[in-house]
């Protein structure tokens, strides 16, 4: 009996394990896009969502063109302009081609203002909410500069954040190139934001 109920429990560990490594696999299993492209569910999350991560970037990002910043706030402003926008446009194509859904936020950056995530689940992190969005929107002066820069900051934060999970799981090297880039560039702007904010 002792035998029969070791061998039994030796089973349903097996049994457990075996369903485990099927989970685990079937999360970071890959698909084939018919342009040949190889991606997983990492890789559809990352660009969903780095999409209108990026818009409501460049939405405030258009909220410094009525304002006199300082000439390097102004710098940083138009730097993130000129990377983040054709980010967006390849991860667009990336999602086209994958027959995947892309967020309506890359039609027009300026929709961006309140959303806080892609409606399933968490909020993406760093997202700006409709109230703070609003209250950029209607600071003035130093005020306006101070909170840009640390808004900006909790916004390039969240999007590392997202980069580095992508860098850990997505499949598509095309996607894991641009989320290396964008953990370093980002990583790198949040130093300046931080030194312009203790000058």
């Amino acid at each position: 009996m002792l035998k029969k109920l070791t061998v039994l429990a030796a089973m349903l560990v097996a049994t457990s394990m075996v369903a485990a490594c099927s989970e685990d696999g079937a999360s970071g299993q890959t698909r084939t896009a018919s342009n040949g492209d190889t991606y997983n569910d990492a890789d559809v999350t990352f660009a969903s969502d780095m999409i209108p991560h990026h818009a409501q970037a460049l939405a405030m990002v258009d909220l410094t063109l009525e304002h006199d910043l300082d000439p390097e706030v102004q710098q940083l402003a138009d730097d993130i302009r000129e990377a983040q926008w054709p980010e967006i446009e390849e991860m667009t194509d990336w999602l086209e081609d994958w027959g995947e859904p892309v967020p309506d936020t890359v039609r027009d950056h300026g929709h961006a203002h309140g959303e806080s995530g892609s409606g399933e689940g968490e909020p993406m992190p760093g997202m700006m909410s409709a109230d703070q969005m609003a209250e950029l929107e209607g600071a003035d002066g130093d005020r306006f500069q101070q909170l840009w820069l640390e808004m900006m900051i909790e916004h390039h934060e969240g999007a590392v954040a997202m980069a580095r999970a992508e860098i850990s799981d997505g499949a598509f090297d095309d996607a894991v190139e641009l989320a290396e880039s964008v953990a370093s560039s980002q990583t790198e702007e949040i130093a300046v934001m931080e030194d312009l904010l203790g000058s």
